[in-house]
């Protein structure tokens, strides 16, 4: 999978991992998203429900993955460019976009800190706010 994302600097107690169960396999470094079950899949779609950030790679013989929740990660924009302070969520597989207001609040990624002027990779603060 492409855009993994890089850890800068952990936060809070090593990331603060979640433990989830999964059910098929997650490339480490992907961003996470949350169905029913408490069960953690790579994210595919506009606001899918942000779960973490993969802490290792999973197979499918897995049955479950942590997933990091606090810290701060390069992370690639989606192309439509973010401004330093903006939140940021979920547009696709493993890319970012600024908070639109027809965005979900679950897909909530966390603060960027840099700006990217259209599909640069910038350091977010994730977990902030949550």
């Amino acid at each position: 999978m492409a855009n993994e994302a890089v850890i800068i600097e952990l936060l809070g107690n090593a990331g603060d991992p979640v433990r989830y169960t999964c059910a098929t396999a997650i490339p480490k470094m992907s961003l996470c998203k949350i169905s029913d079950a408490r069960t953690a899949a790579v994210t595919g779609a506009d606001n899918d429900p942000f779960a973490g950030i993969a802490a290792a790679e999973t197979t499918t013989n897995d049955t479950s993955i942590a997933c990091y929740t606090h810290g701060i990660f390069d992370l690639k924009d989606s192309g439509a460019g973010i401004t330093a302070g903006e939140r940021v969520s979920i547009k696709g597989a493993n890319v970012i976009a600024k908070v639109a207001a027809a965005d979900l609040l679950f897909s909530d990624v966390g603060i960027a800190l840099e700006t990217a002027a259209g599909a640069e990779v910038i350091a977010v603060l994730v977990g902030s706010g949550f």
